[in-house]
């Protein structure tokens, strides 16, 4: 089973020969640190001047890595995926909002999501981001317990509330719920929240998820205090499984701040970490479920392999692979056709509100030289079987 990735066909079998050939231009770009750097500069110099430059993001890495502008706009993409048994988590990936109106129109659009996917088998989960429901700051201060103002208790507590109110309405629509992990030195604030809302809503089976960023050298003693936790309340504990994203800004703070650095030091730790921290929850599966988000192959067969040798239905609710759309199409396709949960991050929202996110992807995919490279070889073998 250990080439069972490397199938193309399978892969691909959704790509048109054109929306190939952009994923190929596209990965080729991003290889490029400097094309890269530049590309964001114009790119965003272009969206600030209110250049016309819109139509020609969308037509590219807007197409690549998002399913729309709109909830509506992403339906041929989530039942296309659906008709190879890969599911969707609807993604309202608009980022760096600072006020308690932006924060309320998140929310509303969560829950608005909600409601969307209820009746839709396609789509099992909901997810928001911590700072899509509050300040940054807020977080922080919170986490680094320095005392709040009179306002800015008033404000936490609109924070908790919208968590609660998204909470409540996946609860009651039989949705679940998939929250980000963020900067370190904001996380606990939002780990001690959703703490809380699993106490609450996790009694039966898991509602609600938190997510636990394995770059980060702390996180399997976070679990296993968070699994006496829920043994001694009656809760069950849900999971997003990631490496994590803001490794050079975690440690260039760290330096600054001169603490110690919260990120492993060396991948082959992370891997390590990522991989014991499956094990553990799936060594205590009547007390936990997984969403394990990984385009890692290794990790992706360890789990597959976890499944196989147990008891363990392949559907069962409470185990999930899951990737981000645009990217890893031989781990999610792949695994789709043998059977077990598959689901897409799927990205949406107005074309310069998501631009942050594709920004993001596109510095990450840069760094990871590796996973760059992969796509690269994926798509130059299929294009090749197509030619054959």
């Amino acid at each position: 089973m250990n080439n069972l990735f490397n199938n193309t066909q399978i892969a691909f079998s959704l790509k048109s020969d054109s929306e190939l050939e952009r994923g190929y231009f596209l990965f080729r770009l991003i290889k490029s640190q400097p094309l890269v750097k530049i590309g964001t500069a114009v790119t965003k110099f272009a969206l600030k001047s209110s250049l016309p430059v819109e139509g020609l993001i969308r037509a590219t890495v807007f197409d690549h890595f998002c399913g729309g502008v709109s909830e509506t706009d992403c339906m041929p993409i989530i039942d296309k995926m659906m008709s190879k048994n890969v599911h969707s988590v609807l993604d309202y990936s608009v980022e760096g909002k600072e006020n308690e109106e932006q924060f309320d129109s998140v929310m509303d659009k969560t829950l608005l999501l909600i409601n969307f996917a209820k009746e839709k088998e396609s789509m099992p989960f909901a997810v928001f981001k911590p700072t899509g429901f509050g300040r940054f700051e807020l977080y922080r201060k919170i986490t680094e317990n320095i005392a709040l103002s009179p306002d800015e208790k008033k404000e936490w507590a609109r924070v908790v509330a919208r968590y609660e109110k998204v909470a409540k309405a996946c609860f009651d629509n039989n949705v679940c719920l998939l929250i980000d992990a963020e900067e370190s030195w904001m996380q606990t604030a939002a780990d001690d929240l959703l703490e809380d809302l699993m106490e609450k809503y996790n009694k039966e089976k898991v509602v609600i998820y938190s997510t636990l960023q394995l770059y980060r050298h702390d996180r399997l003693d976070y679990l296993k205090g968070l699994h006496k936790r829920s043994k001694a309340k009656g809760y069950k504990i849900g999971m997003k499984l990631v490496r994590g994203a803001y490794m050079e800004k975690e440690r260039e703070r760290a330096e600054e701040n001169n603490y110690k650095d919260p990120i492993c030091a060396t991948k082959k730790e992370t891997d390590d970490t990522f991989d014991a921290v499956l094990q553990y929850m799936f060594d205590n599966l009547d007390d936990m479920a997984i969403f394990c988000g990984t385009h890692n192959e290794e990790s992706s067969y360890l789990f597959m392999d976890l499944i196989n040798k147990s008891n363990y239905s392949k559907v069962d609710s409470r185990l999930w692979f899951g990737q981000l759309f645009g990217m890893s199409d031989n781990i999610s396709f792949n695994l789709a056709k043998e059977g077990f949960n598959v689901a897409k991050y799927l990205p949406f929202g107005p074309v310069k509100d998501v631009m942050p996110y594709l920004i993001r992807r596109a510095e990450e995919n840069t760094s990871v030289a590796g996973q760059t490279n992969r796509e690269l070889g994926l798509i130059k073998t299929e294009r090749k079987r197509r030619k054959l």
